[in-house]
């Protein structure tokens, strides 16, 4: 078995600059900076992280939605003849949960699909993608034929048993159902989809995720958009690279592996990337804290529920900040203080209850250089939990701290006096990325939900709202529903940053364009609300406005 599939392998992210003469059958390259280090797991140990750094597990990532265009004036450029922006020529790529090919919102009128390729990486008995070491690919020869067979599953058995890929895919380029109020924002463009493998179970056990959640590891979205970039550049496509998936257990800084990646491709010609804000904002798992006096300590609490006996959190301090931490229990029960090591891993057996606690206090987190507590319980006590954190240098800090996001945690386990702001899930603190929030195009309010800025940092995040109330989306079986959050905003931002690439560069009118200029773009065309100042945290540089954007570029 293939090592990226192996349950007895963990899966680490690695620079390519420590790769030893001895690892290289243990390699699955990835990028120029990145490569995957599979290393055997003998039995496992919860501090397994702390015997191996913490930067090299990848993050846990699950879903941004649940399952009206003229909104953000997409409709007025399409009945535009003189531009007419559909799709035409662009490619699309949707990282989820796999597509309904056979749905008609993906076919042209002839009944042919608009799907280029699926990589399912679920599915490890067909033709791997060149290039990669696991998953099969059917090309679009493939997928028409299985459309025109009696039973198309026999010939692509690739199917969305979520269907939250397949309404993103829908959002962005569905083609146009009258019958059931429904299209796409670019109904011409192609489409280019992998479905993702869940997360291994020696990862969802380190990072304490319940098991039946949907989650899914870094290094397979990483692995997604390699191949979706390789893809587009053999076709000779633009390329657009929706992500409607998040994490919050990372720095919130987007220096990981995948957003220093999703920066850079951002950077090149005919690439752009929209990412969700996340759906964090009202759900209270977010801590902030700021001591500015003596004695340097700062004592938060946490509400832990039956529904959650198993989770983990994390506290990152500000740079100048070297914190020690306790952790006192619902009993009253305390732990000794631990201070920040290089790498340590200090197991606690509560007394007074079945808890178990892990807890890697680390001194240096390599990618960001901050320090970061990981706190890891099983069987947690109902109750709640007060975290004391103390400043060694006796001085004044700060520090965030955040539950995991999602369905990795039920709504009832929260931090009490918790913040909405800095939300914004990974990878949409990437600088460079299309980090989109959703607002209700009914009422023209915010999502409660959406995520919110600015990054750990304070670089401005999201950068645009779009719609994401209620949107009209395809769902497998050849239904339509309707899908809300994020996830839905970063689709329909997607299909917009697709009108653009058709019209610089499948037009040819500005056929260098990048990822950075498309938001640049969207950016200042923005409707802005004059009661606020921009950019915001929530709005970030205001609301979707595409026809404003041709009206910078061509005055119309």
């Amino acid at each position: 078995m293939e090592k990226i599939l192996d349950e007895n392998y963990y899966d680490f992210l690695i620079n390519n600059t420590i790769i030893g003469p001895g690892e290289v059958g243990n390699i699955t390259p990835v990028n120029d900076r990145h490569s995957i280090l599979h290393v055997q797991m003998n039995d496992f140990n919860m501090c397994d992280l702390g015997l191996h750094p913490y930067h090299r597990f990848p993050s846990l990532l699950t879903l941004a939605s649940q399952l009206s265009l003229d909104s953000s004036n997409i409709s007025q450029i399409q009945s535009n003849p003189s531009l007419a922006l559909l799709g035409a020529g662009v490619l699309i790529a949707i990282i989820d949960t796999g597509v309904d090919y056979t749905h008609p919102a993906f076919k042209n009128e002839d009944n042919s699909s608009r799907i280029v390729s699926i990589w399912d990486q679920t599915i490890q008995d067909g033709t791997v993608p060149e290039g990669f070491t696991y998953g099969t690919e059917y090309d679009n020869q493939e997928i028409n034929l299985a459309i025109r067979s009696v039973n198309p599953l026999s010939i692509v058995p690739s199917v969305d048993e979520i269907g939250h890929g397949t309404a993103l895919a829908s959002v962005a380029a569905g083609s146009p159902s009258p019958d059931n109020s429904f299209t796409g924002v670019v109904p011409k463009s192609q489409l280019l989809v992998v479905k993702l493998k869940q997360a291994k179970q020696n990862l969802r056990r380190v990072f304490c995720v319940p098991e039946g959640v949907v989650c899914y590891q870094e290094t397979d979205v990483l692995l997604g958009v390699v191949y979706a970039y390789t893809t587009a550049r053999r076709l000779n496509m633009p390329l657009i690279i929706c992500l409607g998936l998040g994490a919050s257990l990372v720095s919130h800084e987007g220096g990981e592996a995948t957003s220093s990646y999703l920066d850079f491709i951002s950077q090149v010609s005919q690439v752009n990337v929209a990412v969700c804000a996340g759906n964090e904002g009202n759900n209270n798992r977010h801590y902030y804290g700021n001591v500015i006096s003596s004695p340097y300590t700062h004592e938060f609490e946490l509400k832990v529920s039956p529904r959650d006996p198993l989770f983990a959190f994390e506290i990152w301090p500000d740079i100048l900040a070297r914190l020690t931490i306790q952790v006192i229990a619902p009993t009253g029960e305390i732990t000794p203080v631990i201070y920040p090591s290089i790498s340590s891993c200090v197991y606690h057996q509560f007394v007074f209850s079945q808890t178990q606690m892990w807890l890697n206090n680390i001194l240096i987190e390599e990618e960001s250089g901050s320090q970061v507590i990981l706190v890891r319980l099983v069987n947690a006590a109902e109750g709640i939990w007060r975290i004391r954190v103390s400043n060694i240098d006796e001085a004044a800090f700060s520090f965030h701290s955040w539950l995991p996001n999602g369905e990795f945690i039920s709504n009832e386990t929260f931090f009490l006096l918790s913040s909405p702001d800095t939300t914004v899930t990974s990878p949409g603190n990437a600088e460079h990325v299309l980090t989109t929030t959703a607002y209700n195009q009914n009422n023209g309010s915010i999502l409660i939900e959406s995520g919110r800025g600015y990054t750990r940092l304070g670089i401005v995040k999201p950068d645009i709202a779009a719609p994401g109330y209620q949107l009209p989306c395809a769902a497998p079986g050849g239904r339509y529903v309707t899908i809300t959050g994020t996830g839905a905003a970063a689709a329909h931002a997607a299909g917009a940053a697709a009108m653009v690439f058709e019209w610089a560069i499948v037009r040819g009118n500005y056929p260098s364009l990048t990822g950075i200029d498309i938001n640049g773009l969207i950016i200042r065309g923005a409707t802005r609300n004059p009661v606020y100042v921009y950019p915001n945290n929530i709005w970030g540089y205001g609301r979707m406005n595409v026809y404003a954007l041709f009206e910078l570029l061509t005055f119309i």
